[in-house]
């Protein structure tokens, strides 16, 4: 018999009830913060990056396609690495159905990396998804926007989710290390504005997974993250 306190159905409503008023105050904040978000002050962007796309070369501005905002997705792959990153995967399951709803709203969506650009679009074929997806390879994208790290970038200082790298992060066992994060960006005409990044749990109202096991029984039960994996890996009988 579970432990867990058991009411009638009339308890529950009680309950359920008190908990709504909750809800409705998170949902009233998630606004206000919105709105907060909306308002920070914009950077230039002053670097010309050079990204390598399944269409050739292309800036910054040219990942907007005619649109007046982008949304970035950092996409932990590293050059090395032969997949891209378990977690990543769980949060592009979720965009990939996204993006095309972002694309008519006025608001491009592309996923970045450092790896190069033919195992990313591997990667991608094997995942089944189709979201536009880039390499950074061959800039300093990731590195000025805080979501990759070598021995050499930690050596010159760097942090991660505003804040001093952890040590673990700095352990040259530990390198290179990618974190994940998005990024906005708006333009007009021919500049191109910085207006939000977030990273680490920052990127969790992304990853639809947790939202639906936020509501789940036991939650997200996060003591043993071994259970989750890339889509494909998973036991036939479970799909």
């Amino acid at each position: 018999m579970t432990d867990h306190p058991i009411a009638t159905p009339e308890q529950w409503l009680d309950a359920r009830l008190d908990l709504l008023k909750a809800e409705k105050e998170l949902t009233r904040l998630n606004d206000d913060l919105a709105r907060q978000r909306r308002e920070l002050p914009w950077v230039r962007i002053e670097k010309d990056y050079v990204f390598d796309t399944e269409d050739g070369e292309a800036t910054l501005a040219d990942l907007f396609h005619g649109r007046s905002q982008l949304i970035v997705y950092h996409f932990m792959y590293a050059p090395e690495w032969d997949e891209g990153c378990p977690s990543c995967s769980g949060v592009a399951d979720g965009f990939d159905g996204t993006h095309l709803h972002l694309q008519n709203h006025d608001v491009a969506f592309t996923a970045i990396s450092r790896g190069p650009l033919d195992k990313l679009l591997a990667y991608r074929d094997r995942m089944g998804w189709s979201f536009p997806w880039v390499s950074s390879g061959r800039t300093d994208f990731n590195f000025d926007f805080d979501v990759s790290f070598t021995a050499e970038s930690v050596a010159e200082g760097g942090q991660y989710n505003f804040t001093p790298l952890q040590e673990w992060m700095r352990d040259p066992a530990n390198l290179p290390f990618e974190g994940p994060g998005m990024s906005a960006f708006a333009r007009e005409g021919d500049d191109v504005f910085h207006t939000y990044s977030a990273y680490a749990r920052g990127v969790d109202p992304m990853w639809t997974m947790w939202q639906w096991l936020d509501r789940a029984p036991q939650g997200r039960n996060e003591g043993d993250l071994s259970w989750y994996r890339r889509h494909d890996t998973y036991d036939a009988s479970y799909r």
